[in-house]
């Protein structure tokens, strides 16, 4: 196996890296070891293609799900959500005044 030395790398990229290793509890080299070896696969479309694919066996397709009303639903619950934050902000300082 061959050996690289890079040099000038920035402080900031070291001190992520470093975090990263220790959050999965390896080395700052097997981090940058697997950042490389990642950077340097190829990125052909067929690769491409083959993620995609093992991506979509690990999902069961749903005729019933309907993304638009999922999106509609969070939006609808958000939009209640500040309209009832906004009403408990105007109790509050309509008690505040009425003290």
């Amino acid at each position: 196996m061959g050996q690289v030395l890079v040099r000038n790398l920035d402080d900031a990229v070291i001190e992520r890296l470093k975090q990263k290793a220790q959050s999965r509890g390896t080395s700052l080299e097997q981090v940058a070891r697997e950042a490389l070896a990642a950077a340097a696969q190829l990125d052909d479309r067929k690769a491409w293609a083959d993620r995609a694919d093992a991506l979509r066996a690990q999902t069961t397709y749903d005729p019933t799900w309907d993304s638009v009303a999922v999106i509609r639903a969070y939006r609808d619950y958000d939009r209640m959500e500040r309209l009832l934050d906004e009403q408990l902000a105007k109790q509050t300082t309509e008690a505040k005044e009425a003290k």
